[in-house]
């Protein structure tokens, strides 16, 4: 019998490491972007492959942030006004329906709605008035890789090997 706990190694749902643990495993192949290795994986699963043994690893890590659009105030207080707007809704939503007394329910929802909106207003005002032109842009991160390598376990790499090498000499789909 195998005893973990939740701070220990051992596995955890589907074998899984419960704590970061580097990739094991032989490459069987190596590609630019994540979608070229996921296809890959669904190729051998399609072709009956053990894929419990593979793993997509993303090589060379980098954090990419693109930039989508210059910040301004009547931006920031739009967007503090919509997401305070979600908060206040959902907040006056559960206020009407566990105090619920003689159908202030309306009222308590249109409270809610307007007390979010302005304290959306007001928090991300004083936010943006903080970084005092510090950082006068939005942009979008993404965690991206310079290659994705697929590994495979020992026991089966020979094979995930030689069907990706047959999956290489496939044409590629035409375009339109």
């Amino acid at each position: 019998m195998t005893v973990s706990s939740a701070f220990g190694g051992g596995q955890g749902p589907a074998g899984l490491p419960r704590v970061p643990t580097p990739p094991s495993g032989w490459p069987i192949g190596s590609y630019s972007t994540y979608s070229q290795a996921q296809q890959a994986v669904d190729f051998l699963a399609e072709s009956e492959f053990a894929v419990s043994d593979v793993t997509i690893v993303g090589v060379d890590l980098m954090l990419v942030e693109r930039v989508t659009g210059r910040l301004s105030w009547g931006r920031v207080l739009a967007a503090g006004a919509v997401s305070g707007a979600w908060f206040g809704l959902f907040a006056g939503l559960l206020l009407g329906l566990f105090a619920n007394q003689g159908g202030f329910f309306t009222l308590q929802l249109l409270t809610g709605l307007v007390l979010g909106v302005l304290s959306g207003l007001a928090f991300s005002a004083i936010g943006y008035r903080a970084a005092r032109g510090r950082r006068d842009f939005s942009s979008a991160s993404q965690l991206v890789a310079g290659r994705y390598d697929v590994l495979c376990q020992p026991r089966s790499a020979e094979a995930g090997r030689e069907l990706l090498a047959k999956l290489a000499l496939r044409p590629p789909p035409a375009t339109a």
